[in-house]
């Protein structure tokens, strides 16, 4: 089955995007190509669909909070943070929910791997982590079997506003960028294209 199409679109409102995401999986056929969309957007916090207001520690600040409708709770998305949105036809792939969550960790874990960098999964807790901190998050809808949101890789983004949630709903979990990890990597961009196409891989091994 042909890999999806990779298509950057930069830094992007994250109402408009969504609204995209929603618009692309309505319209799409069973002929419709998979798409993976990189993005970057401006700081927001969004809250999964059963996501608790007790996770958001401190509300004083500026930073706009959005109820979404992908499965978690809550994150934050900021400059420097690879967002990518998968939109994946999971029953043309013959792809359970739980098996695409899996292809994404492992797609994030090989794409570390190749800097050396030790990373895990966690069934109970998705995402992927490197020494128990959080260095990528994952949040789904599947409308219609097939899959928008994704995955929030943390490149070299301020981890200030981290501090105001319990990030993915957990007291005290820490989250760690690729920039401490290793200083061999090239700019964002050719990271982002490179890391979509370990998860594109991924999906389609």
């Amino acid at each position: 089955m042909n890999a999806p199409l990779v298509k950057n679109l930069g830094k992007v409102d994250y109402l408009s995007c969504w609204q995209a995401m929603k618009d692309f999986t309505e319209s799409r056929t069973t002929d419709t190509p998979d798409e993976l969309w990189i993005v970057e957007h401006d700081p927001v916090f969004t809250l999964g669909l059963a996501g608790k207001e007790e996770h958001i520690l401190i509300k004083n600040h500026s930073i706009p909070i959005i109820r979404t409708d992908r499965g978690g709770q809550v994150t934050y998305h900021g400059p420097r943070q690879i967002i990518i949105y998968l939109l994946i036809d999971i029953k043309r792939r013959n792809l359970g929910i739980r098996e695409l969550v899996t292809r994404i960790e492992n797609g994030i874990i090989a794409y570390l791997a190749k800097y050396g960098i030790s990373a895990n999964g966690d069934r109970e807790a998705p995402g992927v982590y490197v020494a128990g901190k959080k260095i990528a998050s994952l949040g789904l809808k599947i409308r219609k079997g097939c899959s928008y949101h994704g995955l929030a890789f943390n490149f070299d983004i301020d981890k200030t506003p981290f501090n105001y949630i319990n990030p993915c709903g957990y007291a005290g979990l820490q989250i760690i960028n690729l920039s401490e990890l290793t200083t061999a990597i090239n700019n964002m961009s050719s990271e982002s294209q490179q890391l979509a196409q370990y998860v594109s891989n991924s999906i389609c091994q």
